[in-house]
């Protein structure tokens, strides 16, 4: 026997130590997590389909508070730190040179006698008294804070903090959407090996409490359910004759013109109300009525609503006539409720991006942009993200309130009527509830550069949502009969996630890079675009340091860094080639194992069998 030393004793004995305080302490985070009792209750009652979209909210909700705490720190902080004479600073405001006095004029709202409903527009619209507020762009018309040590740079600052939580966002997702590929491809591969492993190895023998192994019991069954269903769906597929087929393809192709026939008249009736908003918005608001004031207010943001709660019941009923597997009915719904619902952003936003940049008059030549109409445009794209966001919050709760409670009653109530049982009990429809929260975040993710404090209205917004889904799933909505698989669907919705993302990074870049910064309001009115602040710190930095920077970012690095890149892309694709290869080889061997040994034991058994005979006549 080997005799260890002291200081290996020691190290053994501090590596053990360690494993068990980081096992405890994953032990302990796990109680920590946020509504962890309720999605556990949600999955043992309705199964893991609906669950990975309440685990998937939750994510969000996290995303978005990290995603604030980021511009906290960084813009939001230092600006209350001066102001309210916390620290020992100062603003610092640089007066602009080169700038005409015309773009400088950003007029504000007059505060002589208002009406009550005023102040509710602007709570909705983001006008009035929230416009000179710290929730948008215009507020921080700060060119640094000066501390007693150093100068705080905040133009660079709140250039970072978008930086920041766009690559904080995309690497998240990526993350997570990795960890749900791995679990999909291994659970794709073989159906057989599905059922082995929640049959034999799916049961969690740590479960103590009774009520936690009926939730546990009920989420295998819904798991078992769903298997067998897209099982059913295989074989009904293989057992189809060719006149099925050309039948059901034909089907298929019709009801995707009538697909497409419905997005092109949602986008033309949003194109249609941007451009009647837009060109009615340099009336003189003071001049309207109050209807017509909402209308013209509201306009874009009603239309856009109105055909992301209509479209994805139309895509929901539709869908049913294409004979798809669960799983890919979910998949395909999505993405056309995407293609949907993220067009309409873009429609918005590049709609009032040619609006900004076209001129018609001197100043706005002069400035740049459409200042006479947009003099602090980022304000005005922050307010129509948060004239959205608001409007889709009000939509979930008057859908939940006066829609589905009502269904409920009348189903339990009046459940004789012949109209009633052709309406039934409400279905949590998961692929129109997914939708609305990547809209949501894609309207977050656009709008915090525009609106600091989107994120923290935003993760409150999600807070409600949660608390009113999980009341209308457990009192109004019943479990639907046709049942899918939570693993692919985990992984679909951050891929989905990923698309509102990089739809997102789109206009934000286009609004940095190209479109000329407000000279009348925000930390960037000297500078012609925003992106400009970042020349002008790398100006600062010793010429060393410059070289190094100008030299990473030229073109005789770049294209051998895309090089390198690619062909270490390509050895990874070849590796896993070969090792998918080895997984298959492997796989026939096993498989021919298995049938040795059951001819050896069916050889084993007419031996036995043979044997018993012979004694049998003896």
């Amino acid at each position: 026997m080997k005799y260890l030393s002291e200081w290996d004793q020691w190290k053994r004995y501090s590596s053990k130590s360690w494993k068990r305080f980081i096992g405890k302490a994953r032990e302990m985070t796990t109680h920590l997590e946020l509504w962890r009792d309720d999605i556990r209750s949600i999955e043992g009652k309705f199964g893991t389909g609906i669950q990975s979209y309440f685990s998937f909210l939750r994510f969000l909700v996290l995303l978005n508070l990290v995603i604030f705490l980021i511009i906290f720190m960084l813009v939001l902080l230092p600006v209350l730190l001066t102001k309210y004479n916390i620290t020992n600073s100062t603003f610092v405001l640089i007066p602009s040179k080169d700038t005409d006095v015309q773009c400088t004029v950003y007029p504000i709202s007059s505060s002589g006698l208002i009406y009550f409903y005023s102040y509710i527009i602007d709570l909705l619209s983001g006008t009035g008294f929230l416009e000179e507020t710290c929730l948008f762009y215009g507020h921080y018309t700060i060119d640094g804070v000066k501390f007693q040590n150093f100068t705080y740079d905040l133009p660079l600052a709140y250039l970072l903090s978008t930086i920041a939580y766009l690559a904080l966002s995309l690497l998240w997702i990526v993350k997570r959407s990795v960890e749900g590929f791995k679990i999909n491809l291994i659970r794709s591969e073989e159906h057989f090996q599905s059922y082995c492993n929640k049959i034999f190895a799916g049961w969690d023998f740590c479960i103590t409490n009774r009520s936690m192994a009926d939730l546990k019991h009920s989420s295998l069954r819904y798991e078992l359910r769903a298997d067998l269903e897209e099982e059913r769906i295989r074989q009904k597929i293989a057992e189809r004759t060719s006149e099925e087929t050309i039948r059901i393809y034909s089907l298929r192709l019709f009801l995707n013109c009538v697909v497409l026939a419905v997005l092109a008249a949602c986008f033309y009736a949003i194109y249609r109300a941007t451009i009647f908003s837009q060109e009615h918005m340099k009336k003189e608001i003071d001049k309207m009525v109050f209807g017509e004031n909402l209308l013209i207010l509201y306009l874009p943001s009603i239309v856009i609503t109105l055909a992301n709660f209509i479209t994805p019941m139309i895509f929901a009923k539709i869908i049913h006539y294409e004979d798809y597997s669960p799983g890919f009915e979910i998949r395909l719904t999505i993405l056309r409720c995407v293609f949907m619902r993220l067009a309409t952003i873009c429609v918005l936003v590049f709609t009032l991006g040619s609006k900004i940049t076209s001129c018609d008059n001197y100043s706005c030549e002069l400035c740049g942009y459409n200042q006479k109409l947009y003099p602090c445009w980022e304000t005005q794209v922050g307010q129509e993200m948060y004239k959205l966001m608001i409007f889709d919050l009000i939509i979930i709760l008057a859908v939940t309130l006066f829609v589905d409670f009502p269904r409920k009653l009348l189903v339990t109530y009046c459940s004789s009527w012949k109209l009633v049982q052709c309406w039934g009990q409400q279905e949590f429809a998961i692929p129109d509830n997914v939708l609305g929260i990547v809209y949501g975040q894609t309207i977050c993710w656009i709008g915090a550069f525009f609106s600091p404090l989107l994120p923290a209205i935003a993760t409150l917004k999600l807070i409600i949502i949660f608390y009113v889904k999980e009341i209308s799933l457990l009192y109004t909505c019943r479990p639907s009969p046709r049942q899918f698989r939570a693993s692919n669907s985990n992984f679909f919705f951050l891929l989905v996630l990923l698309i509102g993302l990089c739809l997102a990074i789109i206009p934000l870049t286009i609004s940095m890079a190209r479109v000329p910064s407000s000279k009348a309001c925000g930390p960037f009115t000297n500078f012609n675009t925003t992106w400009e602040v970042v020349p002008k710190t790398v100006s600062t930095f010793p010429s060393s340091l410059q070289s190094l920077v100008h030299g990473v970012t030229s073109e005789a690095f770049a294209v051998p860094f895309f090089m390198i890149i690619c062909l270490i892309m390509f050895y990874f694709i070849a590796l896993a080639g070969a090792h998918k290869r080895v997984v298959v080889q492997l796989r026939e061997q096993l498989s021919l194992e298995s049938r040795d040994k059951r001819y050896l034991i069916q050889k084993l058994t007419e031996a036995q069998r043979d044997m018993k005979n012979r004694l049998d006549w003896q």
